[in-house]
């Protein structure tokens, strides 16, 4: 681990929230599927390395999600502790868009289930914890795709979140600094402050 005092880069000491990845995935899947009423293994990630096979039948009820986008904010906050060593704390928000497709014979009243619920406070409590919030939901997409000759039902929605970011980076305390002030005269005085 690296801090000020070595120069270079500085990585983050620690990180607040630590979702992200799998992590965070796995925590809007549990979201969607507790809010949708989805059974346990009916949301499935969007992006995965093997693609697994869809549902046998058309009328299966099942959502993909995957994060689209995420924005931060103009810039971030960053505050020097001085206790201990001292260290600086760097806040900054996020807004996160979650690509939710609903596939089945209740895709749309599934997809409308998790707009709805969303505004829930109870069902924004988990993201509460860490730090994220439900901003809003977009329109309920219909975008029906044509499987081996078959049309499947299949609704869109975004889910609009925002989360706070926060970092301990090991910015040390300054303890003493040699400065030099220059008078009107042209001289210089060189001070050293403890």
């Amino acid at each position: 681990m690296t801090d000020s005092s070595t120069g270079g880069y500085l990585s983050p000491a620690a990180a607040t929230p630590p979702e992200e990845d799998l992590e965070l995935d796995r925590l809007l899947s549990q979201m969607v599927r507790g809010i949708s009423g989805l059974p346990e293994g009916a949301v499935r990630p969007r992006w995965q390395p093997t693609t697994p096979k869809q549902p046998p039948s058309p009328d299966e009820n099942w959502c993909a999600i995957g994060i689209s986008d995420q924005t931060p904010d103009a810039s971030p906050a960053i505050l020097h502790d001085p206790a201990g060593d001292g260290r600086d704390i760097y806040w900054r928000h996020q807004d996160i868009e979650l690509l939710c497709t609903f596939y089945g014979a209740q895709a749309k009243m599934r997809a409308q289930a998790l707009a709805d619920g969303v505004g829930i406070p109870q069902n924004r409590e988990a993201l509460g914890l860490r730090e994220m919030a439900v901003i809003g939901t977009g329109p309920i997409r219909a975008v029906p795709e044509l499987v081996n000759n078959v049309w499947v039902r299949r609704y869109d929605l975004i889910i609009f979140l925002r989360r706070k970011i926060s970092r301990t980076y090991s910015v040390l305390n300054l303890l003493s600094a040699e400065t030099t002030t220059h008078t009107e005269a042209g001289g210089a005085v060189v001070d050293s402050v403890p």
